[in-house]
């Protein structure tokens, strides 16, 4: 239980580290998020579990491949925001088309013999 605490703990802060130093730099803010902090934890957590090196490394393809639909909300959000939709439009319609983007992705990468 403690362990389970202590993952969460740190996966939390974070994230709220992110968001304070946002407050006043977005850029580093931004450098800090764009990061694969989320990625590192789970790779930090599956290898403290024991979990063999190469079920690591599948994720660690997979993740790649995941990402290039990803970058779709951070083109769309701020577009959307510049042409004045309010925040939270724009950010269901990024998560929305983002969403249809992973959609279309998979079967896409099933073709080239990725394996998700």
């Amino acid at each position: 239980m403690f362990y389970y605490a202590l993952k969460i703990g740190i996966s939390a802060l974070v994230i709220v580290a992110i968001t304070e130093i946002a407050k006043r730099s977005s850029g580093f803010a931004a450098l800090l998020a764009a990061l694969p902090l989320t990625s590192l934890l789970a790779f930090m957590w599956l290898h403290i579990e024991g979990t063999e090196p190469l079920r690591i490394a599948e994720l660690s393809s997979q993740i790649f491949w995941l990402v290039l639909p990803s970058l779709v909300l951070f083109l769309l959000l701020p577009l959307l925001l510049r042409q004045g939709f309010g925040f939270w439009l724009s950010l269901v319609l990024s998560i929305s088309i983002t969403a249809a983007c992973y959609f279309a992705m998979l079967p896409l990468l099933r073709k080239f013999g990725v394996q998700l």
